[in-house]
């Protein structure tokens, strides 16, 4: 198994971030801090919540004056970019959230966001004051920094993952528009890709919205295409028509299948199944193909997970042959179940033929 990612908050890890503390703030105790900070629940805490609680203990260690505290933090991110320094964005959010602090707050976040994620603690702000943060955004939006730019979009993504949900915008994503408008075009592919994340957050609530930006975005430019392809992901798996279309990827009817078939009628538990089949372009047409497994669950039903396979141009009367093979081990994102699974094959969002298989345990 992995290291688990918040070891990487180790103890001999907190030390070096506090000592760097100390050498541009000489009156912080390293160990009182590293003691309080781990504490008897340390071992027990994810790494979210140790990034919280070292936060909160720096509380305790910095000058008492908010000002002054994010001035000594100004002068750590010089010095130290280890790990621990994620939480200096969360200790605005603990201690910078009043409104004598805001321009303070915003400021350093802005400062921050270069070294460690921001996107997380903006989101308290947009929650707190939407109209003021968002505007603020809008104006980072228009920044010469490619890592404001691209915090005006990640920190309003409406489900964000591990963010709070900004549940507001998953109603009525429309004050998030402006701001991916200003951006579909961005010059960094690591701005773009928040964009296209955004867009594909907003597309599991509001899919004929994103829709319709689509349909007006795709053609622009090279930049603009890639935001839009990646931005419609989610849709283009549920087959959605109206996505598959601005591909020109709408004629399943333009391509035929043959000789679909499946290796065995049944797998072991933590090996592969591989399945084959052969397509035949009808008239000149491009071809999405796609599989689905449906998974046993825990809970005796099936749930589907989509895979792509292959997006190609074809010529009338080209044929192709594949073969695709798909391991059945656990790991970190999946654990699987024994019983009856299927493989389905999808062309252009519809279903080609399904073929069944039972996944056994290891003897």
């Amino acid at each position: 198994m992995p290291e688990p990612i918040k070891n990487m908050l180790s103890p001999s890890a907190l030390k070096e971030f506090a000592e760097a503390i100390k050498s541009v703030y000489s009156p912080f105790d390293i160990d009182g801090f590293c003691a309080a900070t781990m504490g008897d629940t340390w071992d027990e805490l994810e790494l979210m919540a140790r990034g919280r609680k070292i936060s909160k203990t720096l509380g305790d260690f910095l000058p008492s004056k908010y000002e002054d505290a994010i001035a000594v933090i100004d002068k750590v991110v010089k010095v130290f970019q280890g790990f621990a320094a994620f939480s200096f964005p969360e200790f605005v959010i603990i201690y910078g959230q009043a409104p004598e602090h805001w321009d303070v707050s915003i400021a350093a976040l802005g400062r921050y966001t270069e070294h460690f994620s921001a996107e997380f603690a903006v989101r308290l702000f947009i929650i707190a004051n939407e109209e003021k943060m968002m505007a603020q955004m809008r104006e980072w939006s228009r920044s010469d920094n490619e890592h404001l730019r691209r915090l005006s979009s990640e920190g309003c993504r409406p489900a964000l993952p591990w963010g709070i949900a900004l549940v507001k915008y998953k109603k009525d994503p429309s004050p998030v528009l402006p701001i991916l408008e200003q951006l579909k075009a961005d010059p960094s592919l690591y701005v773009r890709k928040s964009v296209a994340n955004n867009l594909n957050d907003i597309s599991k609530t509001h899919p004929e919205l994103v829709v319709e930006i689509a349909k007006g975005w795709y053609g622009d430019n090279e930049k603009t295409n890639w935001i839009v392809k990646h931005g419609l992901r989610t849709l283009l798996k549920k087959s959605n028509a109206d996505a598959l279309a601005i591909f020109g990827l709408g004629n399943a009817d333009a391509v035929d299948v043959s000789d679909f078939a499946i290796s065995a009628s049944s797998v072991t538990h933590g090996g592969d199944i591989t399945f084959s089949f052969v397509i035949t372009a009808k008239s000149d047409t491009k071809a999405r193909l796609e599989y689905g497994i449906d998974y046993m669950k825990a809970n005796g039903k099936q749930s589907r997970k989509i895979f792509q396979i292959s997006e190609i141009p074809l010529k009338e009367g080209q044929t192709k042959s594949y073969t695709r093979k798909h391991a059945l081990a656990d790991h970190s994102t999946r654990k699987h179940y024994m019983g009856a699974h299927a493989v389905t094959l999808i062309v252009n969002g519809a279903e080609r033929g399904t073929l069944e298989f039972i996944l056994e345990e290891k003897q």
